[in-house]
């Protein structure tokens, strides 16, 4: 795991600027903070931090065989079966990211087909003066491209191109809208004018300051649903997700898992203490707040019943206004997703411990967890309901201009997903790992972990596991009004005390709580942040602080916090200058 940058630019432009790949390295560097390396070739700057996890002593990147350099960012878990694909190939590390240089060398742009892991990777070829990049078909690691004068800027995160003075510090309005509306912005494109995402699954090949082709993986099959018995289906499921779960422990430095009430961790921590000769070392957190969801006793019980090392922490409303100056700093592309508050301390409490955690996310979109899927399913008379449909705003009425063209993007995926004779069930899973997934729940895991130098790895997030459970049929996934049935089989058959057919409570952040708690002081500080002026009418903004009545307006104001603290650090430049009241209280 660490953080990429560099530049590409023209035969006709000036040779890199040192100044500039300084900024760069440096803006990254909470990435990659056990070293850094550099190659700069002609008009071409390949940068890399490393924040080291396999191969401690000998894995300093970049990486160079014959005529080619490599940077990459992630982790490769089959390198040690690449390796033996490869005879006669002189390695010179015990690195997992020097493989795929070698199969570049040999396969050019489709080497990526060989890769099982998550990635961003720059490849420089020096004969032929290309640059290839390549992101992982889920979508887990990042990667960011931008055209900048004499050429083309690439890095791990987006903030690193404005930091580096590259790209100006503007938004796109359309992007603005549908973030305020959907808590995410979907597609390549991003929130800031000029600056790309490299799609999941993308392979992009680049030479003299221009993009010359793009290539891409998809990590959802396009088949429709295959037939196979239960029984059968549950033992090629319990083989892929072992597998999965071996492959990603691998490491040379300690790890641990992220372990909530709910089934997809606990399955997790079930497979790993098969695998593990000691205890395995789980990190959960709770709230402070009355009537909040907490998850704590549960995960403890499930705990106990695998022998794991449990730790527990409690976010408080005082730590959240505190820190949450810093939780958004960290989010440069921005989701408004309250779960990066938990995710945010999690990482900071397991970093005392470990360098790499394992996470559920995708267990959901694989496995056709959420409530949305079964009413996409229904007819609209018995209260079906498009995926997606409404926005955050819809029903507060504060915004200067109302939302019109926000859910473009998502109708346009949705199509997408729809193709391949794939059932409902199918499309809706599709589209939410289109953009849900990578530029929400990725996005936050990525950068929560790596504000901290925590490397987060998805188990369900992998080809095989993939393949052996989403073309499931889908009575096998959604069952007596219940999603994720076969894992919950499978889970009631291995690790009973984790109640896998109990009611999914969900997991809820209390923000409304504490926002409202606050209201009449955070409204006028919220509502004063430029940001937040160019797109509300300040004074319905305070209105609505000093009088939440629903959730809907809770979480709005949580959207409009957020914003005014993302804006001032990444549109204003302004870094956090203390907790939330002296930050926004600071011009």
């Amino acid at each position: 795991m660490c953080g990429i940058a560099g530049l590409i630019l023209s035969s006709g432009a000036a040779p890199p600027d040192p100044a500039v790949l300084s900024k760069l390295i440096g803006a990254l560097r909470h990435r990659g903070p056990d070293g850094s390396g550099h190659a700069v070739i002609g008009r071409v700057a390949l940068l890399h931090n490393r924040l080291a996890i396999i191969d401690l002593v000998t894995g300093d990147q970049p990486f160079f065989a014959g005529g080619a350099t490599l940077v990459g960012n992630g982790e490769i878990y089959n390198y040690r079966e690449l390796r033996e694909s490869l005879p006669g190939v002189n390695f010179a590390t015990n690195s997992d990211c020097e493989p795929p240089l070698h199969l570049w060398m040999r396969d050019g742009p489709d080497y990526a087909q060989q890769l099982r892991g998550m990635y961003g990777i720059a490849i420089h070829e020096r004969l032929h003066r290309t640059v290839t990049l390549s992101r992982d078909p889920f979508g887990i690691k990042p990667l960011y491209i931008a055209q900048i004068d004499g050429g083309l800027a690439f890095a791990s995160e987006s903030q690193a191109l404005l930091e580096a003075g590259l790209v100006k510090r503007a938004v796109r309005p359309a992007a603005v809208e549908e973030l305020l509306q959907l808590q995410f912005t979907t597609g390549a494109d991003t929130v800031f004018q000029g600056i790309q995402r490299v799609l999941p699954g993308e392979t992009i090949t680049c030479s003299d300051g221009h993009i010359l082709e793009r290539r891409r993986i998809s990590a959802v099959p396009a088949e429709p649903p295959e037939d196979i018995d239960e029984a059968a289906a549950m033992r090629r499921l319990d083989r892929a997700l072992m597998e999965s779960v071996d492959l990603h422990q691998r490491s040379d430095v300690p790890y641990g898992m992220f372990l909530s009430g709910g089934i997809d961790s606990a399955t997790l921590i079930t497979l790993m203490a098969r695998l593990n000769d000691q205890p395995v070392l789980a990190f959960t957190a709770g709230f402070d707040a009355p009537g909040a969801a907490d998850e704590r006793e549960q995960a403890a019980r499930i705990a106990r019943a695998v022998g794991a090392k449990h730790e527990s922490i409690e976010v408080t409303e005082k730590m959240v206004w505190q820190h949450l100056p810093e939780i958004v700093a960290a989010m440069d592309d921005p989701t408004m997703d309250y779960a990066i508050i938990p995710s945010w301390f999690l990482a900071r409490r397991a970093r005392q411990d470990v360098k790499v955690v394992l996470t559920g996310e995708g267990g959901d979109e694989i496995f056709g967890g959420y409530k949305r899927y079964r009413q996409a399913m229904l007819p609209w008379w018995r209260g079906g309901r498009t995926m997606w449909a409404g926005g955050s705003f819809d029903k507060v009425p504060v915004l200067r201009t109302k939302p019109t063209a926000w859910r473009d993007g998502m109708a346009a995926a949705a199509v997408q997903a729809a193709m391949g004779g794939r059932t409902t069930l199918a499309a809706a899973q599709a589209l939410d790992m289109t953009d849900w997934l990578p530029h929400d729940l990725l996005l936050k895991l990525d950068r929560c972990m790596m504000a901290h130098g925590v490397e987060g790895r998805t188990p369900f997030l992998d080809s095989g596991v993939m393949a052996a459970a989403y073309r499931l049929p889908d009575s096998m996934k959604l069952h007596r009004g219940m999603g994720k049935w076969i894992l919950r089989k499978w889970l009631e058959d291995n690790q009973p005390a984790a109640q896998p057919f109990a009611p999914k409570a969900g997991f809820t952040v209390p923000v409304g709580a504490w926002i409202k708690a606050q209201g009449s002081r955070l409204g006028p500080l919220v509502a004063a942040q430029p940001g937040v002026a160019e797109i509300a009418h300040p004074e319905m903004v305070v209105a609505l602080f000093g009088n939440i009545r629903r959730w809907r307006h809770g979480f709005a104001c949580w959207k409009l916090l957020f914003y005014a603290l993302w804006h001032r650090r990444h549109i204003l430049g302004l870094p956090p200058a203390g907790d939330v009241w002296e930050t926004l209280s600071t011009r």
